[in-house]
């Protein structure tokens, strides 16, 4: 599960975006409907192991384009 996020939406964000947060468990199961991918992961606990990427927590990373190998983070390009 390395380099995988779970994207924690509102109610109504998860169903408009038919549970895109949730994403991570259809690559496990490409067979899991969408709309069974977050009891999935209520349910299975090694995916709960990821802190959430919320909203503003994405927001705030918008400008962040690279990953550099010395500092072990993502970095802007200026």
């Amino acid at each position: 599960m390395d380099g995988c996020s779970f994207y924690k939406l509102p109610g109504m964000l998860r169903w408009f975006s038919s549970n895109i947060g949730y994403h991570h468990v259809h690559h496990l199961s490409p067979r899991i409907p969408n709309y069974s991918l977050k009891k999935c992961y209520d349910a299975v606990q090694a995916l709960q192991g990821k802190a959430p990427l919320t909203i503003a927590k994405s927001l705030s990373c918008i400008r962040l384009k690279m990953w550099d190998e010395e500092q072990q983070e993502m970095v802007a390009f200026f």
